[in-house]
């Protein structure tokens, strides 16, 4: 999810990765037998990035007067009949600020609508992307036409590098890790979504080192992880690599940029996730991607399920829809609201990987 396409393609070599340290020592990467270990009880995770089609963004999907367990629960039908058995859902701090026992009751509810599709889920707590300020109450409606327009960073273009932020942000991760320490409906911890997007660089590193800390400072047994979506010699992606249980990272690229991508990883020997994914208009396809994916055994969540709000059948920066017509050939997502595909031929694709295997 960016404004560019920024994809992991530079060769990642195995070395003793250096410079990134969590601010406490205690607080340690799991040993690759452990994260093997998970990755062979969870067994193959394929899904996508989830919101209802309802919400414009996070704070639509999570705050009380517009939490939407009708939708959500149609909509993970959809994902459950096309054989997904995972989503990665996006939260917001400022819901957690506004009601923070309201909103861990509305992620159970969440997860008691997710279990019946027999679905776990990937929370996301972070986020440098798209909108750098957010307010909480009404939500703006969708620009016409525009990818992602309401979609909000968390917590914020300035507040990311802002330490006086900290004490705040970390009582938020511990808080909602502490009471989820122990459900396995929760495959892992997605801890800060493609940190330096949006012209941060690396004044996102410190909060993403503290992140970890204090996901590790919780009683969580589910595993950490944080998606590398720049060049791996970056800092930032080195210590998403050197943190992580499970490794993540985005890739929007053809099957054989894929490829490469995934090849580079492997060397580090953990279980392997591909958290964003298919972008037709680059060629990213599910026909293409998810038996790539799936061969790998490397877990495929692409970006999009149902049409709505975000916007994200428009591409990144396209403004050639300004009159909300739909473009031929949608860039995320694969579903219209009442269940019918974008096409009829790719839901045949993605049912003959994951449901006959």
């Amino acid at each position: 999810m960016k404004t560019v396409l920024i994809a992991l393609t530079s060769l990642i070599s195995i070395f003793l990765l250096s410079g990134c340290a969590s601010p406490d020592k205690k607080h340690q990467q799991w040993t690759t037998q452990q994260a093997n270990e998970w990755a062979l009880t969870t067994g193959w995770l394929r899904g996508s990035n989830f919101i209802p089609s309802t919400a414009v963004n996070q704070l639509e999907m999570w705050q009380q007067e517009t939490f939407d367990t009708t939708t959500i629960d149609r909509e993970l039908g959809f994902a459950e009949s096309i054989g997904f058995n995972a989503m990665r859902v996006f939260l917001h701090h400022k819901a957690w600020l506004q009601d923070r026992d309201g909103f861990k009751n509305r992620m159970s509810q969440y997860l008691a609508v997710s279990t019946r599709h027999n679905i776990r889920t990937m929370f996301v707590f972070f986020d440098d992307c798209w909108n750098g300020t957010s307010t909480i109450g009404r939500q703006p409606e969708p620009k016409v036409g525009i990818h992602n327009s309401g979609w909000l960073q968390d917590p914020g273009q300035k507040e990311s590098s802002d330490t006086t932020m900290f004490p705040e942000l970390e009582n938020y991760v511990k808080d909602v890790m502490n009471h989820f320490a122990n459900d396995n409906r929760i495959a892992m911890w997605d801890l800060y979504n493609e940190p330096g997007n949006s012209g941060k660089g690396d004044s996102s590193l410190n909060l993403l080192q503290h992140a970890y800390a204090w996901a590790r400072a919780t009683s969580a047994t589910q595993p950490l992880t944080s998606g590398v979506w720049l060049d791996s010699t970056s800092r930032i992606a080195q210590c998403q690599i050197e943190l992580s249980d499970v490794l993540s990272f985005h890739n929007y690229n053809r099957d054989s940029l894929m490829h490469i991508a995934v090849k580079r990883l492997k060397p580090y020997q953990r279980p392997i996730v591909c958290s964003e994914y298919m972008a037709r208009k680059f060629g990213s396809t599910f026909e293409d991607i998810l038996p790539l994916l799936r061969k790998e055994n490397v877990g495929a969540i692409n970006w999009g399920l149902v049409k709505g709000k975000t916007n994200t059948v428009y591409a990144w920066g396209d403004t050639s829809h300004a009159d909300g017509s739909e473009p031929d050939l949608w860039f995320h997502d694969i579903f219209r609201p009442d269940g019918t595909p974008f096409s009829q031929r790719e839901i045949e694709a993605i049912k003959n990987v994951c449901l006959n295997r």
